[in-house]
C-alpha cells in the first residue's frame, strides 16, 4: 500500500519566483467522504485517478493511476463535483528536497501553497526562505476542501 507523507506551507509570494515553466492542473472529486477521496486530474496532457485514505497526522494511504486524458476530461466535465480546482504547479528542489508549488486560479485565486513529500513523519525538512506558515493540519487548505469552501470565501 502506498503512503503519502507531506507537509504543506503557505508561500511568501514576495520571496518566491518560478524557476521554470509550470504545468496546468485541472482536478475534481468523485468522492469527498472523510475516509476516502477519489480525485480525477488533468495534469498538462496526462490524466490521473487518485484514491486517498483518511489523514492520520501528515500521513495517509494514496494510490494513483494514469488514465487516458480524454477519459479524465470526460469525468471532470460530467461527473466531478463543482467547482473544479484549477492551479499551475511548479516543481523545485531546495537543499535536496523536492517541492511542489501550487498557484491557484478560479475560485481559489490568490492562494499559493508549497508541499514537500517526506520519507517519514520524523524526516527533517529545511525550509526555503519563501516558505511561510505551515498549514499541514489545517483542513481548509486540502484541495478536497476547496470544492465546498473556496479560498475566495475565507481569505483574510
Amino acid at each position: 500500500m502506498a503512503k503519502e507523507i507531506e507537509r504543506k506551507f503557505l508561500i511568501k509570494r514576495e520571496l518566491w519566483q518560478p524557476k521554470g515553466e509550470g504545468v496546468s492542473i485541472r482536478q475534481g472529486y468523485l468522492s469527498l467522504e472523510p475516509e476516502r477521496t477519489v480525485r480525477v486530474r488533468l495534469k498538462g496532457e496526462r490524466g490521473f485517478l487518485t484514491i486517498k485514505g483518511k489523514n492520520h497526522g501528515i500521513s495517509r494511504m494514496e494510490m494513483e493511476y494514469e488514465i487516458p486524458a480524454k477519459e479524465a476530461a470526460q469525468l471532470l466535465d460530467e461527473l466531478c463535483l463543482r467547482p473544479l480546482v484549477e492551479k499551475t504547479r511548479y516543481t523545485e528542489s531546495y537543499q535536496g528536497q523536492q517541492w511542489e508549488i501550487d498557484i491557484f486560479a478560479g475560485d481559489n485565486a490568490g492562494l499559493a501553497v508549497a508541499e514537500a513529500e517526506l520519507e517519514s513523519e520524523a524526516a527533517e525538512l529545511v525550509l526555503p526562505d519563501w516558505a511561510g506558515q505551515e498549514v499541514s493540519g489545517d483542513a481548509r487548505y486540502y484541495n478536497s476542501s476547496l470544492i465546498h469552501n473556496p479560498y475566495k470565501n475565507w481569505q483574510s
